[in-house]
């Protein structure tokens, strides 16, 4: 995981080069505080998707090419074949599928993501990013906290919301829990 931090981390400076921006600068237009920002360019520190979502909105670039290196080359439609998805393991829990990553001027990033059990005690992480979000779970069950309200989702229910409001989940019952997960 280390390493895909540091190749995220050399994309991350190789877009601020492209426009020609300072750290500072870069981190003032994504509103991140500069030492945060250089712990991110160094592969030091793990990325949210949301972060990466909104980095890639804010520069007009896919969300595929931060997290992949991928560039998006179809236009009329895309096959991911059963778990050949690309893939990125964000922290040793959470492993992104992008299930649309090669089709070109997309409207929505689409994973399947897979997260691991952790015990009870661990803090859900939270995060928000612009937009709205469709969860379908596949497989198991999972606590969604949106706005500071938990929800339980099991296999087959599905939720959309508005992703600017504070999220974030966790597996239940000590199984993992795979989940469809369509951000707009």
């Amino acid at each position: 995981m280390k390493n895909e931090l540091r190749q995220i981390g050399l994309r991350l400076k190789g877009l601020r080069d492209a426009f020609d921006l300072t750290p500072e600068e870069f981190a003032a237009s994504c509103e991140i505080p500069i030492n945060e920002y250089l712990q991110y360019e160094a592969g030091e520190k793990d990325f949210s998707i949301s972060l990466l979502k909104s980095i890639a909105s804010k520069y007009n670039v896919e969300l595929s090419a931060l997290m992949f290196d991928d560039e998006p080359r179809m236009n009329s439609y895309f096959i991911t074949r059963k778990d050949k998805g690309l893939a990125i393991e964000r922290v040793k829990e959470y492993n992104y599928e992008s299930l649309a990553a090669g089709f070109n001027n997309k409207k929505a990033d689409i994973f399947m993501v897979t997260v691991e059990a952790k015990p009870d005690t661990t803090p859900i992480h939270i995060s928000t990013h612009e937009g709205q979000e469709f969860n379908m779970v596949m497989e198991g069950s999972m606590l969604l906290r949106i706005n500071g309200k938990d929800v339980i989702l099991n296999t087959g229910d599905s939720i959309y919301f508005d992703s600017s409001m504070p999220h974030g989940m966790k597996a239940l019952d000590n199984k993992r829990v795979r989940f469809l997960a369509v951000v707009f």
